[in-house]
C-alpha cells in the first residue's frame, strides 16, 4: 500500500482489495448517489475500481482511497481523474470526491481536496476542473472552499436533456 498524502485527519492512499466491498456498498447507497443517474451494481463498481487502478498504472495519479487516520476506516475517494467525455473544456483533468454518507458534512472532502491540489501541482498538472449537477449544492460548496472559480455551465453529454441532472456547474482552478 502506498500513502500519497496525509492531512490532519486523513490518509490518501492506494486502494486495497478490502476496500472493494465497502466501495460497492457506498455506490449502492441512495444518499451517496442522489446526484447521480443511478446507484451502481456490484459489477459496475468493480469495473470502476479497475478503471481507477488502471489510471494509477498509466498516469501515476488518480482517485485516492481515503481513510480516517485515527481508525483506518475507508470512507471513499478524493482525487484526480482524466475527464472521460468530450466538451469544450476537454481534454482535461478533474478533481472529484465521493464519500460514504456517514462522513458527509464533516469537512473531509474539503480537507482531502485541498491536499490533492498540492499533489496535482507537484506532478505538473497546471489546471483542474470540477463539475457536478446544478442541484448538488454540497459538492459545489467544496469546489468553492478549495478555491475553485465558476467557469460556467454545460449540459452533460452522457445525460438526457430531460434529466434533472443534465445541467452541470463547471469550476476550474489554475495551479
Amino acid at each position: 500500500m502506498m500513502i500519497y498524502i496525509e492531512t490532519e485527519r486523513l490518509i490518501l492512499r492506494s486502494w486495497k482489495p478490502e476496500d472493494l466491498p465497502l466501495f460497492i456498498a457506498m455506490n449502492k447507497d441512495s444518499r451517496v448517489m442522489r446526484y447521480f443517474p443511478a446507484t451502481l451494481s456490484d459489477a459496475e463498481t468493480e469495473a470502476f475500481y479497475n478503471r481507477i487502478q488502471n489510471e494509477f498504472d498509466s498516469k501515476g495519479w488518480g482517485l485516492y482511497a481515503v481513510e480516517i487516520k485515527s481508525t483506518g476506516e475507508f470512507i471513499g475517494y478524493v482525487g484526480l481523474h482524466e475527464i472521460g467525455f468530450d466538451a469544450d473544456f476537454t481534454p482535461g483533468v478533474e478533481i472529484g470526491w465521493r464519500l460514504a454518507a456517514d462522513y458527509h458534512n464533516q469537512g473531509y472532502a474539503t480537507e482531502a481536496a485541498k491536499a490533492v491540489l498540492s499533489l496535482a501541482k507537484s506532478v505538473g498538472i497546471e489546471r483542474l476542473f470540477s463539475f457536478t449537477a446544478k442541484i448538488n449544492a454540497p459538492s459545489e460548496r467544496v469546489m468553492q472552499k478549495i478555491g475553485m472559480v465558476k467557469a460556467g455551465e454545460f449540459r452533460h453529454p452522457n445525460l438526457s436533456d430531460d434529466s434533472p441532472l443534465c445541467v452541470h456547474e463547471l469550476y476550474k482552478i489554475d495551479l
